[in-house]
């Protein structure tokens, strides 16, 4: 399975992105996550959540404001970003991952990983 990442962008503070992770295939029994990289920042946990539904686990720092939902048709799960801040500028990763739920945000398990989308988010 390969991950591509798209939608980032520059936006003013406030504003709405909406970012794309799409499979070359349906990676039925993995649990997709979001990361981002700010810049001299290390890599941290967005949101997580089985592929193909149920629950969905969000950073503290973005719940409320993200949100993911997917379109099992076309193999994409989508990151909705709203209100956002100058702070969620990073670099925004998908991947994926078979391990369990308890460790979902521990970017080291993952093992498939897309090439990243920039989101610029302007004060």
């Amino acid at each position: 399975v390969q991950l591509q990442a798209s939608g980032g962008g520059l936006v003013e503070a406030g504003g709405s992105l909406r970012l794309s992770c799409a499979a070359s295939e349906r990676p039925q029994s993995y649990t997709v996550g979001w990361f981002r990289q700010a810049p001299g920042k290390e890599r941290e946990f967005v949101s997580a959540g089985k592929w193909s539904g149920g629950p969905i686990r969000y950073a503290d720092s973005v719940k409320g404001r993200f949100t993911v939902s997917r379109d099992n048709a076309k193999n994409t799960v989508f990151l909705q970003l709203n209100s956002l801040k100058p702070e969620d500028t990073a670099v925004y990763y998908c991947a994926l991952t078979r391990i369990v739920w308890s460790e979902i945000a521990n970017q080291n398990r993952y093992t498939i990983w897309g090439q990243g989308t920039q989101v610029t988010v302007s004060s």
